[in-house]
């Protein structure tokens, strides 16, 4: 973990260097102030020294500003150090979730991303600086403050020793309580993330379904796991200062009691007293530092450890040594496919796939919810790797492809159609970069998007909102169909993705396909009979096998599921889950 972390200071070396020898300067100036006080008062005030005073005096200002100096440079680099390092560690979390494969991804939640992004890295660079600075300063402060009491009088500096020992006991004793608290309370941010984005982006189900108190409800429960949490930890916390202040104004007391009697004595001067408080205040206050830092990292320690699972965590699939990096067609090959998210062939959601689908062919794909549908789709685009067997396009195994060339050549519109914030044309061209005004014109013509985009007020500059919420379902598909012709693909994956499509625009849609991108193998993962009886063939998925291949008509002939499915819609019943005769 350490190493993992380590490893993101990176060009702020420099400045994690010179903080602590910034901080150690700043303690040795502040340790000689008592000291040259001693002087004064022993050798000019008492003596009547007007001249010791002033030359000691001037000794006494230039050390206050050289650790003055000294504190503001290493507060300078610190600040400098935590928040690079935090940068950095952002930046490589970042970048490492985008190589994560999709059973990669499955491993975390999107709020667990959030809040290690977030929260998780706020702890750490808060750390980090506690550890460059205080952790430095406090215990070279109270070694310093501890020999140079033991130097001006060993008896009376015993006292802070004992008090010392007293004190580390207790205080490991109530943050070793505390810090399993801690480590419990990043789980519940979460929760309470989770609780948040989920509202958020579902704000209008929300209020149509009026369960705005519901939603509160559940906020409420999640920051109360929190505040409890919190709560138990720093009950345990809080018990510090009491404990500190307890023990500082006893140790006044008795180095007050003792050293007066000393001084009575004449084997201890008024200098060397005060100068005995002074280092008394510096040692308990680096103790109370040191108890801080404990604190701080305690809760660092379980946000360092979610962070460093992040970037160890590493994607299950890879390029292989010497990949190939054309994909001659969209030919699709199947091959005793077996498929599993667990790498559990008794768990396998796909078995024994045989298929074969040549090069500019349409292939409609039906079957119920759970029919695993998109998993077999999946492997095609190599979001995920099979379990056994082997699926091919281009002839190759997608395997021996470099993935980002395979990618580029199989565009996937998923399911859940995302928009980002940015216009119409800004989301366009994520299928390419590159492409004109025109290129994104003509791609919308194919999808029958620009009905709808020339009748907004900008056109193709019209602003999308996140997650385009301010267009609609069937207006959403469509400019993710758009989008992914403009990769100029060799297979176009549509998942379910002119399901919010009206029957007329969907047959236009086809109809385009047809016509303009005929090279193109389509496969098209539907509901509706309608949308894919006039494809070249048509698989009908049951429990994750094919149940039966063939074009429309063989289909009627052959295959009850398909049979029962076209009767239903085409006598007004419902969708591919429902049977043909069911109330």
């Amino acid at each position: 973990m350490i190493k993992t972390l380590a490893a993101q200071i990176k060009e702020f070396k420099k400045e994690s260097i010179l903080t602590p020898i910034f901080m150690v300067l700043e303690v040795v100036f502040e340790t000689l102030i008592p000291l040259l006080m001693a002087s004064i008062i022993d050798q000019g005030v008492e003596a009547g020294n007007m001249r010791h005073i002033y030359v000691v005096g001037i000794f006494m200002v230039g050390a206050a500003l050289c650790g003055l100096f000294c504190g503001i440079m290493g507060g300078k680099y610190g600040a400098r150090a935590s928040t690079g390092f935090a940068r950095n560690i952002r930046q490589a979390m970042f970048e490492n979730i985008q190589t994560f494969s999709f059973s990669n991804l499955d491993k975390f939640s999107t709020a667990g991303l959030v809040t290690r992004l977030t929260t998780d890295v706020t702890n750490i660079q808060m750390a980090y600086q506690m550890i460059l600075r205080i952790c430095f300063r406090a215990p070279i402060s109270m070694i310093c403050a501890m020999s140079m009491a033991y130097f001006i009088n060993a008896r009376l500096a015993t006292v802070y020793l004992v008090a010392l020992i007293l004190l580390a006991f207790v205080l490991f004793f109530l943050i070793k309580r505390a810090m399993k608290y801690f480590q419990m309370a990043f789980p519940k941010y979460d929760e309470l993330n989770a609780s948040v984005q989920e509202n958020v982006s579902a704000i209008r189900v929300v209020k149509a379904y009026v369960r705005e108190d519901h939603e509160t409800s559940k906020l409420k429960k999640a920051s109360q796991g929190i505040y409890d949490i919190f709560l138990k930890a720093e009950k345990n916390v809080v018990l510090n200062m009491p404990v500190m202040q307890f023990t500082i104004y006893t140790c006044i007391l008795l180095i007050s009691w003792m050293g007066a009697r000393m001084i009575v004595q004449n084997t201890l001067t008024t200098g060397e007293l005060m100068s005995l408080m002074t280092y008394c205040m510096n040692i308990l206050m680096s103790l109370m530092m040191v108890a801080m830092i404990f604190v701080m990292m305690s809760m660092s320690i379980a946000s360092a450890e979610r962070i460093s699972e992040v970037l160890n965590e590493k994607s299950d699939l890879s390029n292989p040594q010497n990949p190939v990096y054309d994909v001659p067609d969209g030919g699709i090959e199947f091959r005793h496919v077996d498929f599993s998210y667990y790498k559990d062939k008794e768990k396998a959601v796909l078995r024994d796939i045989n298929l074969k689908i040549r090069p500019g062919e349409t292939v409609g794909i039906l079957g119920g919810t759970g029919s695993s549908k998109t998993s077999l789709v999946n492997l095609i685009s190599r979001l995920y790797d099979v379990t056994s067997g082997a699926v091919l396009v281009g002839g190759h195994d997608v395997r021996e492809y470099d993935m980002d060339t395979l990618r580029s050549q199989v565009a996937v519109v998923l399911q859940k159609n995302v928009l980002f914030s940015g216009t119409i044309l800004e989301n366009l061209r994520w299928g390419d970069a590159d492409a004109s005004e025109e290129e994104c014109r003509r791609v919308c013509r194919l999808a029958c998007a620009d009905e709808f985009i020339e009748k907004m007020p900008e056109g193709y500059n019209t602003y999308i909102e996140q997650g385009g919420t301010n267009v609609s379902g069937g207006q959403k598909q469509r400019l993710c169909i758009a989008r992914a012709l403009l990769k100029k693909p060799k297979v176009l994956i549509l998942d379910d993705s002119t399901s919010a499509v009206d029957t007329a625009t969907d047959a236009k849609i086809r109809k385009a396909f047809a016509k303009e991108i005929p090279d193109t193998t389509k496969l098209i993962i539907a509901q509706r009979v309608s949308s894919v009886q006039h494809a070249d063939h048509i698989i009908v998925m049951e429990d994750g096998r094919v149940d039966g291949y063939g074009t429309h008509e063989e289909l009627l002939q052959n295959n009850e599921i398909y049979r029962e499915v076209f009767e239903s819609q085409t006598s007004g019943g419902g969708d591919f889950d429902e049977k043909a005769g069911d109330d």
